[in-house]
């Protein structure tokens, strides 16, 4: 292991004089190799962090670009580096807070293809991801790997966190043996997220890897912490290690990586009866003075934000409460921001055996934002 020099023990001093680090563990910081997936609301915090703390070679996993919704919660981004990739902004960032880091970049998105290779070459996985194909793969390729890997997860006031890491406890897989229905999981864009959280939650990542890189006893493996940041209130959940788990169990049936899109979409909605239509497509029914319901299934306050002139916000929990106010002698165009919820609407009116003709906006109302009024706000 490579050790102190004059500056890096002056820089770190804080750390050192505490018994539990000291010069020993200092070390075992500056040569640990800890890859962040995701340079996004918990990435942020946690690369600040883990630099700051002297960890001296950190990987960075991002094929996104900064874009000024991010700016609310992603505290490494700043004005300047909108349009600019995560992953460069990021390394900036730590350039910024502590030259002595190493970064590694990987402008790209983490496939089955790439996982492994990118993984292998690190100690632990920091997972700031924000979708289910993502978690699967990263903990698959972790328990192939034995890599341990921190788990975090945000969405609107409560978070999650733990530390996989399949030789000492429980993987991702045990405590989630399969996705839930996209209308039960949507995402940050769709349901928003409370910005100083992301802090709270990536921080406490970046905490959970030092201590494993220190070799503290008492980690988060085995164990949920659960946040309410509106209550600010932590629980402490026991997650147990499922010995029949398919990647971890004592039969496990998965020994490679496999198509996690596909894996994940199981669960999306499946609709019949309908049809697609894009923006252009109903904007030129609109051109040309054709009656048209246009059924926004989105929340009230996503409807107030923005929203195609002439359409009636009826959100997806009352669709079918409400199906009699859609008038059916009328073509109606259902909608949402990304043209997944409208697909969940659209089954709850064939339940209710609703005989007007439906179409579904592809892309919802994003799609139209891109294609036909840009004054549309993005969210």
């Amino acid at each position: 292991m490579e050790d102190l020099t004059q500056e890096e023990t002056a820089r770190y001093s804080r750390h050192i004089i505490l018994p539990n680090v000291g010069l020993a563990g200092q070390r075992k910081l500056k040569n640990a190799r800890v890859l962040i997936i995701g340079g996004g609301a918990l990435g942020s915090p946690a690369a600040l962090y883990l630099a700051a703390a002297g960890v001296g070679n950190i990987g960075i996993v991002d094929l996104d670009e900064v874009d000024v919704t991010n700016l609310q919660r992603q505290i490494i981004h700043t004005n300047d580096n909108v349009g600019k990739p995560k992953t460069k902004s990021v390394e900036e960032g730590i350039a910024r807070l502590n030259p002595l880091v190493k970064v590694s970049v990987f402008n790209t998105k983490l496939t089955s293809e790439n996982a492994l290779d990118i993984i292998r070459e690190f100690d632990i996985v920091v997972d700031c991801t924000d979708n289910f194909p993502a978690r699967y793969l990263i903990n698959d390729a972790c328990v192939l790997l034995g890599k341990p890997s921190v788990y975090g997860s945000i969405f609107r006031f409560d978070a999650q966190m733990t530390l996989f890491w399949a030789k000492k406890g429980p993987c991702y897989r045990c405590l989630f043996p399969s996705p839930p229905p996209a209308e039960l999981a949507p995402s940050c864009g769709e349901g928003g997220v409370f910005g100083s959280m992301a802090g709270i939650v990536g921080s406490i990542q970046a905490n959970e890897t030092i201590k494993f890189i220190l070799q503290a006893p008492d980690t988060l493996i085995g164990k949920l912490l659960v946040l309410d940041a509106w209550k600010m209130r932590f629980v402490q959940l026991g997650i147990k290690k499922d010995e029949n788990c398919p990647v971890c169990g004592k039969h496990a049936s998965i020994k490679k990586l496999i198509d996690y899109e596909y894996f994940c979409s199981a669960q999306a909605p499946q609709a019949e009866g309908f049809k697609n239509i894009s923006a252009r497509e109903l904007k030129a029914k609109i051109d040309k003075g054709e009656k048209i319901n246009i059924i926004d299934v989105r929340e009230p306050f996503e409807f107030e934000m923005t929203n195609i002139k002439g359409s009636v916000n009826i959100p997806l929990n009352s669709v079918s409460s409400r199906a009699g106010e859609i008038d059916r002698s009328n073509p109606s165009v259902i909608l949402c921001k990304s043209g997944v919820r409208s697909l969940y609407a659209i089954n709850a009116l064939k339940k209710r055996k609703f005989k007007g003709e439906l179409f579904n906006l592809e892309g919802g109302i994003m799609e139209w934002a891109e294609d036909i009024d840009d004054s549309i706000v993005r969210y």
